[in-house]
């Protein structure tokens, strides 16, 4: 991992291959280059501790001694939809986790993305996360992610994201917390949504 951060510059190496790409420093959030990362089609973190690679090794597929991401599961608990998720998740294995978001939203209620087995999003996930909050709240729901993993708290709370929607630090009190919402929205005469 390679990131130079100059006054008004940030230069991106691929972890794979070694090529770069350039582009403009954004001055309020120096560790994130999300969007230097996504205009380019590279995956990875959004932030600049890495890892990254280009768009052409993203196409290659994992990088090698990388664990693809999966969705080892996905749980009907009454009013809440857990989708388990399993390995890295990038450009890779987006499509694999946006079906399975789209799957829990069909099946209505709040849902709880268990990243508790995950140890990197990039900009593609939050991208989910943030759509999936986006379709639970038009439907009077929430969304909360359980994120175990500090490098996957750190991306929530650097890209402010542990503001959209509820971030737990584990499966089990993110159902508490949606428990919880419930029994005050039912105590308020609403779905406390």
């Amino acid at each position: 991992m390679a990131v130079v951060l100059y006054d008004h510059l940030v230069t991106l190496t691929c972890d794979s291959c070694g090529d770069t790409v350039a582009g403009p420093r954004v001055p309020s959030d120096g560790e994130v280059v999300w969007t230097l990362v996504s205009e380019h089609g590279w995956s990875g973190s959004p932030l600049a501790a890495g890892p990254h690679r280009c768009a052409h090794c993203t196409r290659l597929g994992p990088a090698s001694g990388g664990v693809p991401g999966g969705i080892l599961g996905i749980e009907h608990l009454g009013d809440v939809t857990v989708v388990t998720v399993a390995g890295d998740v990038d450009l890779d294995t987006g499509d694999t986790l946006r079906m399975a978001l789209r799957h829990a939203a069909d099946m209505g209620g709040h849902v709880v993305v268990d990243l508790g087995r995950t140890d990197l999003i990039d900009s593609t996930a939050l991208g989910l996360l943030v759509r999936a909050h986006r379709a639970a709240v038009d439907r009077g729901a929430l969304l909360c992610v359980a994120a175990v993993s500090p490098l996957i708290r750190r991306v929530l709370r650097v890209t402010r994201l542990d503001e959209v929607f509820r971030v737990a630090e584990s499966r089990a009190e993110a159902l508490a917390q949606l428990a919880a919402e419930d029994s005050v929205g039912a105590g308020r005469g609403g779905s406390g949504a």
